[in-house]
């Protein structure tokens, strides 16, 4: 939030010098992003009345006359597009002649004819402000034609205060000066505050009821719609440019002066925090106001900038009292789908106004609104329709529900004073605001959780300059918030705010005590079983990646994995529109930057996306040889050395590891049709591994072989047992099996593990034979098989399980390969 030191002056004036409060407003909990040394203009701009605006023909030229004061009556050509009819009297910023603006000195030219003498200035082009759009205007007796502007727009400095999004009663000049006042024991001067108001307004409101319940969330209630709402009107009103003062503390505040009536209640905004809107009251039929929901089947607003917004029954709008049908059930769902443009819609609640009843260049009758409007509704309605004004950045954070009345009253008498206009003396307040309730708190438990010594009577005193009511019975507090503290709720904020005000540096340094509750206890296992998932993984050779979770549909499908389903609103980037389903391609991506025949060993512990629902998985991929041949040997990257990484993994984990062949439909669509596999991890189906499809690979531009593993995280665990190891020899045997060579080499080792019984202490396999003599379209699988018991096993063991293993071999319509 951008505010200029004089105005917080003004407001506190025994406020410390500029560069005193930046370690004041960090101590504050309110720590300053920067401070801006805005210049004033300089000593050659003047201010100058028009007395005549003449179009040039043929061009798009103005030429204004203008009353200079000592220098007499001159003439400028401009092209800005308000310098076209402006009124005699008003009063622009005149660089004369030998000023210097940056690199330019200007000087007296002829333009299209017209000798003009210097140049009518906008505020960019002074250097104090943003707006280039148009001349810088003010009103008529602003002061003397001649005036040198730096007299009226002194320089000043600019405070970049960075708020928390819990304080917004500090998002005004009054609210930050009032906490400065609270704690530095000053004393604070109040804005005007504008003509009280007596009887009856002269416009009608309805508010919505309260507790609506949310058709997309069922669950929850609103507590209210609108609870408090503050309506007045002013007639007459002269609209034109504002007064100097006013413009400058809001285009030093960082916004874009208009006019009168838009300018008066940006800086209502400004100074109180309160946020209004201003119609023209001839769009306001029946002079009624009323505050409701969207239709079921929606409708189309179009705002005051001519964008339009689809609205439903979520939404809060402000409609004028026309009246509205509200489709039957069975209407609103044949007309689902068929949003109808809306009618008599003056706004978005809170967010923006509406084409219809915009202030325009000729209004003259005013109605204000000023109104307390559900944070949580508001804040959801702009997220969905992408609009973030300052109005809803207040709202959403919690304005001060008491404060709408004095918002109304205090445009009302701004407009009645710069605008020549007549406040109706009546104002229309509708509804009953809920205010923060009272905070029970004990002294001591305060003085506990600070750990700090702060007496119970500096507590009273700190919470009193806040502006608390505290009741004390001995050390218990009863402390009720002022209006605009919504933020305090429960003790602790109460232990905050005298921390706060007490002094952050008060704080001793000592060691906190650490107080784990019974929920939390073994909360740091999954992060624990993380991190020795990383070391393992690292300790085998692997570098850890990781990417963003973003992707695009041209990307899902060259990697042919699940299309994204959860897509982006505002993207940041074309190749990043959406979610993530897996992880594998950003393994691919990763490893493109890696030249052919180098080792790439890479993982990824990260999010997905999937049309199942978010998870987290693991990410494995290897490229090249493992190890690149030097003086030895080395070893070349195969799908063996990559199964043979992840059984070192499992093993270093203390996990079963079984690896099943996929065929198949069964293959995922990114591997290798013959080198797929499912990973079974203690047991339990976790995830697939492989070889990249070689289409995939080309459209990657990867070459050689890439093989990858995606599993599911956690990864099951099982419980851990040790036993001694056995002392007696091991009986080794083999055997050839053939079979079928769809059938896979899990499958002939499931069976022998099953019919071998508890003597079997592994089988593995030695040798794959195709070939005579073995038929056609058959293989043999010779497999190890180690028995071990409890004492050295004998022959006559031994051989009874062999034949009951033959036998279930031949028993599947296998066979057995001889000697």
């Amino acid at each position: 939030m951008k505010l200029p030191y004089s105005w917080l002056k003004e407001l506190v004036p025994q406020l410390p010098p500029v560069q005193a409060l930046e370690p004041i407003l960090a101590n504050m909990g309110l720590p300053l992003e920067g401070i801006e040394e805005v210049p004033a203009p300089p000593a050659g701009v003047l201010l100058a009345a028009v007395t005549a605006a003449e179009p040039v023909k043929g061009t798009q030229l103005t030429q204004l006359t203008l009353d200079v004061g000592p220098h007499g009556s001159k003439t400028v050509a401009s092209g800005a597009p308000n310098a076209a009819g402006l009124p005699a009297g008003t009063m622009v910023a005149l660089v004369t002649p030998g000023t210097r603006l940056g690199d330019t000195v200007y000087g007296v030219r002829s333009l299209q004819g017209v000798e003009s003498w210097g140049m009518a200035a906008s505020a960019k082009e002074l250097g104090i402000g943003e707006t280039s759009t148009g001349l810088l205007l003010f009103p008529a007796g602003t002061a003397a034609p001649g005036t040198p502007l730096h007299e009226l727009w002194a320089a000043d400095s600019v405070l970049d205060v960075e708020v928390t999004p819990n304080r917004a009663d500090v998002l005004s000049a009054l609210g930050l000066a009032r906490d400065l006042a609270a704690f530095l024991r000053l004393d604070l001067v109040q804005p005007e505050a504008g003509p009280p108001p007596s009887g009856e307004g002269e416009i009608r409101v309805t508010l919505p009821p309260r507790g609506v319940t949310l058709e997309r969330d069922p669950s929850r209630k609103l507590r209210f719609g609108c609870d408090h709402f503050a309506a007045r009107t002013v007639s007459g009103v002269r609209n034109g440019p504002s007064p100097l003062w006013m413009q400058r503390r809001i285009t030093l505040a960082g916004m874009r002066p208009i006019d009168l009536i838009v300018d008066t209640s940006n800086y209502v905004m400004l100074e109180l925090g309160q946020p209004t809107a201003l119609y023209d009251r001839r769009d306001v039929v029946d002079d009624q106001i009323i505050v409701s929901f969207g239709l079921r089947q929606g409708e189309i607003v179009r705002d005051l900038l001519g964008n339009e917004h689809l609205v439903g029954p979520e939404d809060l709008l402000i409609r004028d009292g026309r009246e509205v049908t509200i489709p039957t059930v069975a209407e609103a769902f044949a007309a689902a789908g068929q949003p109808k443009p809306g009618v008599g819609i003056l706004g978005i609640a809170g967010i923006v106004g509406g084409d219809h009843g915009q202030v325009r260049a000729d209004t003259s009758d005013v109605v204000i609104e000023s109104a307390h409007f559900d944070p949580v509704l508001l804040r959801r309605t702009s997220t969905r329709l992408g609009l973030k004004t300052d109005a809803v950045y207040r709202y959403e954070r919690g304005v001060d529900p008491l404060l709408a009345p004095r918002g109304a009253n205090r445009v009302a008498g701004l407009l009645a004073q710069f605008g020549g206009g007549q406040a109706h003396p009546g104002a229309t307040l509708v509804g009953q605001p809920e205010v923060p309730g009272p905070i029970e708190a004990m002294g001591d438990q305060i003085r506990a959780l600070l750990g700090m010594e702060v007496g119970t009577d500096e507590m009273v005193d700190i919470l009193t300059r806040l502006g608390c009511r505290v009741e004390r019975e001995g050390d218990r507090l009863t402390v009720t918030p002022p209006s605009w503290r919504v933020d305090l709720t429960i003790w602790q904020d109460v232990a905050e705010e005298v921390a706060r005000l007490h002094g952050y540096a008060h704080l001793p340094e000592t060691l906190p005590t650490l107080r784990v509750h019974e929920s939390n206890l073994g909360a740091e296992q999954d992060s624990q079983d993380r991190a020795g998932l990383r070391r393992t993984l690292s300790g085998l050779g692997f570098q850890e990646v990781v990417t963003y979770t973003f992707t695009n549909d041209e990307e899902a499908v060259r990697a042919r994995s699940e299309r994204p389903g959860v897509r982006l609103r505002n993207p940041l980037t074309a190749d990043r529109t959406a979610l993530r389903t897996a992880l594998y391609p950003s393994l691919l991506k990763a490893a493109q930057i890696h030249p052919k025949g180098e080792r790439v060993l890479l993982f990824e512990l990260g999010r997905v996306f999937p049309a199942a629902g978010e998870t987290e998985r693991l990410g494995l991929l290897m490229r090249g040889p493992l190890a690149p041949p030097t003086y030895a040997p080395g070893v070349a990257g195969s799908f063996a050395v990559f199964k043979g990484l992840v059984e070192a993994l499992a093993g270093s984990l203390g996990a079963n590891l079984e690896v099943r062949q996929l065929r198949g439909d069964a293959v995922p669509a990114a591997l290798h049709p013959g080198i797929a596999g499912e990973v079974v991890w203690n047991g339990v189906t976790v995830g697939w591994l492989g070889a990249l499809h070689p289409e995939v690979a080309q459209d990657f531009g990867l070459q050689g072989d890439t093989f990858l593993l995606e599993v599911g995280l956690p990864l099951p665990g099982r419980s851990w047992a040790f036993r001694d190891p056995r002392r007696a020899p091991a009986a080794w045997r083999d055997l050839a099996v053939i079979t079928p060579q769809e059938v896979s080499y899990g499958d002939i080792a499931a069976l022998l593990r099953r019919e071998a019984g508890e003597l079997l202490e592994s089988v593995e396999p030695f040798d794959v034979y195709v070939g005579a003599p073995i038929p056609e379209g058959q293989r043999s699988v010779a497999v190890r098989l180690v028995f071990r018991g409890e004492r050295t096993l004998t022959d006559a063991e031994v051989d009874p399980i062999m034949e009951r293993l033959m036998g279930a071999v031949r028993a599947q319509g296998w066979s057995i390969r001889e000697k």
